[in-house]
């Protein structure tokens, strides 16, 4: 009897944590690095390697990013650098808005950090298999970025369109 009394609260634990999960069927790969050590300084990134086995499907590629009510700026500049699988490089520069014009913060989450995810591309096509590394890089113009808790990447697979 003692051990049905403990087992029966974890039940609804188990199946919330088994529907948070089954409900992200679209993602591919996700992964965040956080910023620690006081600050994002200028001179590192954050690296990402992902496995492409698929080049037929579309996929959607995404930003996160999340900041404490310590980031002083409305918005963040970052460098994206993308290495294909045979080695060649592309880089762009994103803007993300992380406040509004009022100053309010964008994104969700309770408290002072708020979490944001910016679509940065949508129908991405991977011509080659293999792996492909991307390279966030904080590009405001200072040396120690405070207030950026962790950035990341997340690349969804686009549903297959079907013919009628």
């Amino acid at each position: 009897m003692l051990q049905t009394r403990i087992f029966f609260p974890l039940i609804p634990l188990f199946a919330v944590t088994i529907l948070i999960t089954a409900c992200d069927t679209k993602r591919y790969f996700e992964e965040n690095k956080p910023i620690v050590n006081g600050g994002w300084k200028s001179e590192e990134k954050a690296h990402f390697n992902v496995q492409i086995t698929d080049t037929l499907s579309a996929y959607d590629f995404f930003l996160n990013v999340r900041n404490s009510s310590d980031y002083t700026y409305s918005n963040l500049y970052l460098f994206l650098q993308t290495t294909n699988a045979v080695g060649k490089k592309a880089q762009d520069t994103i803007e993300c808005q992380l406040a509004d014009y009022t100053g309010k913060w964008l994104g969700s989450g309770l408290g002072s950090i708020k979490f944001n995810r910016f679509l940065i591309q949508k129908g991405v096509k991977f011509h080659q298999k293999g792996c492909y590394t991307f390279e966030i890089e904080q590009a405001m113009r200072v040396k120690v970025l405070k207030g950026i808790v962790d950035v990341g990447i997340r690349i969804e697979k686009e549903p297959k369109q079907t013919n009628p």
